[in-house]
């Protein structure tokens, strides 16, 4: 079985711990905590017939008054770079994280969630901004936490990728 640690990175609130609770456990909580530093939870995937162990790290949001630390994001095979969709200012975010994960570990592996797709009807988040992450050539998958929607397809879509370059540089 081989390792693999992959970050969610974005801003406050947008849900990444609860999209880990969801991968890792399959359980949403309405009652928000927020994430102070780090917490790494553990996932077994399969692609095609390998084995991957997932090392989930949920990295505190990063706002104006705490960044997160380059350390944190180093060593990782693949990246989630996550927004809220109705919260439109957490786009800028996920641009921001995008080019710190890029600056930090070069060419990685990354998905987009555009988490909270079960609040369509409060989403300020239209299809322009999608379309605007699709012409980048950005994966970008409309998310539940709550749900579950396409959270695990989400993370399989980047374990497929972190393992399949792994495969181009051997």
């Amino acid at each position: 079985m081989i390792q693999k640690k992959i970050c969610l990175l974005g801003s406050f609130a947008v849900g990444k711990t609860s999209l880990v609770g969801q991968f890792v456990k399959g359980i949403f909580s309405d009652e928000y905590l927020s994430t102070v530093g780090v917490r790494v939870d553990k996932k077994s995937m399969t692609v095609g017939d390998q084995a991957v162990e997932l090392l989930v790290w949920d990295i505190h949001g990063d706002d104006l008054f705490q960044r997160v630390r380059d350390n944190y994001i180093r060593g990782s095979a693949g990246v989630i770079l996550v927004f809220d969709g109705t919260r439109i200012e957490t786009i800028e975010s996920v641009m921001e994280m995008h080019e710190r994960a890029i600056a930090v570990l070069d060419d990685v592996p990354f998905v987009v969630f555009a988490n909270k797709c079960d609040l369509q009807s409060k989403w300020q988040v239209t299809s322009d901004h999608l379309a605007m992450f699709e012409k980048k050539g950005w994966h970008v998958l409309q998310t539940s936490a709550k749900t579950g929607e396409s959270v695990e397809s989400g993370f399989q879509f980047l374990t497929d990728a972190m393992i399949a370059k792994d495969s181009s540089t051997e």
